[in-house]
């Protein structure tokens, strides 16, 4: 990401997308290999482009970013908010996320230009790792969510 990018002091908040894979009791988590937050673990995930529907544009994140295939199971997630303000409070970065639940279908996760990582953890590990802000809410309302469609 440049100084000219968009996406650094946006003029409106930017909406993105991730998507929870879960496959045997297990999410698919990316580390990110981008600013902000490098490094850090989250869902794979990424922006939506303009006239794309939200599990449209999830599911073809996560085949770009780490080449796996899923299926969502039902309506997005609670959405999640990312502010990160400079030293004069301007907002840097602003960011509106719609996660997904869904279940895994094919392939497996190898990182791609986005993600310096991939793992399949239980949610009981996620709670030891440096993660996105709100993660664990959401992985537990999807956890939730793909148990209900499964009954």
């Amino acid at each position: 990401m440049t100084e000219g990018d968009d996406r650094l002091f946006p003029g409106r908040p930017m909406i993105g997308v991730s998507i929870a894979v879960i496959r045997d009791g297990r999410v698919l988590l990316a580390a990110r290999a981008n600013q902000p937050m490098r490094g850090v673990w989250t869902l794979p995930g990424g922006l939506v482009e303009a006239g794309e529907p939200l599990a449209q544009a999830a599911l073809r994140e996560l085949q770009e970013e780490v080449g796996v295939l899923a299926e969502v199971v039902g309506p997005s997630l609670t959405p999640t908010e990312i502010i990160i303000r400079d030293e004069d409070g301007r907002s840097r970065h602003h960011y509106v996320i719609l996660p997904h639940a869904a279940t895994w279908v094919s392939g497996e996760p190898e990182p791609g230009p986005e993600a310096l990582g991939v793992r399949w953890a239980r949610l009981d590990e996620v709670a030891g790792l440096e993660t996105t802000p709100g993660l664990a809410g959401t992985l537990a309302e999807a956890f939730a969510c793909v148990e209900g469609a499964s009954q």
